[in-house]
């Protein structure tokens, strides 16, 4: 599903699920249409621009198979950060943490899982910025494509045991706490 609530031929999004959004409700942060996992959508603008200013360093936890067996190396180059392409020009990621993690229990079907006969790695990336497809780019930047995406956690907010398409409200004041994030006055 894509992050977004403007209907395009053949694709689902936001607006496909069965919940009624608030007038003005919008996506904070995007998963791409291969990716899964937490998704906070609001309608405060001001939480927006909060979450998303680069110099409050939220953290985003992620779940990312890749393929073949990850090397303690691999992972200490990707948690001291390493160079991606980005609109045409080298970035340089910020420090994360990564680690070799076990397959995730409990994870929804997919229509296209990942062949059983591959050798995969299941690693958890801790980031503090959300560059476009920076996880898949930091992987391949390392020799290893990304499988399967998910995103389990922003900050306090967890995906938990959510399933795809399911909406959980949370109140402001509780989503602020979070997100660690002061409430405005």
């Amino acid at each position: 599903m894509l992050s977004q609530f403007v209907r395009i031929p053949k694709k689902k999004v936001l607006a496909d699920l069965d919940y009624t959004f608030p007038e003005g409700t919008n996506a904070l942060g995007r998963l791409d249409e291969n990716s899964e996992g937490l998704l906070i959508l609001s309608n405060n603008k001001q939480l927006t621009h909060l979450l998303l200013k680069p110099e409050n360093l939220h953290t985003r936890v992620y779940w990312v198979q890749v393929h073949g067996k990850v090397a303690t190396e691999t992972l200490q180059k990707l948690e001291g950060g390493i160079t991606i392409r980005m609109h045409k020009e080298d970035y340089f990621t910020k420090p994360c943490l990564a680690k070799v993690i076990d397959t995730p229990t409990n994870l929804a079907k997919r229509g296209h899982p990942v062949s059983e006969d591959k050798i995969t790695t299941w690693i958890e990336l801790v980031l503090t910025e959300g560059k476009f497809h920076q996880v898949r780019k930091m992987t391949a930047a390392v020799g290893h494509q990304t499988m399967r995406l998910i995103r389990v956690a922003i900050e306090d907010v967890l995906l938990n045991n959510m399933k795809p398409g399911e909406v959980k409200e949370i109140k402001q004041e509780e989503l602020y706490n979070k997100l660690k994030i002061n409430l405005p006055k």
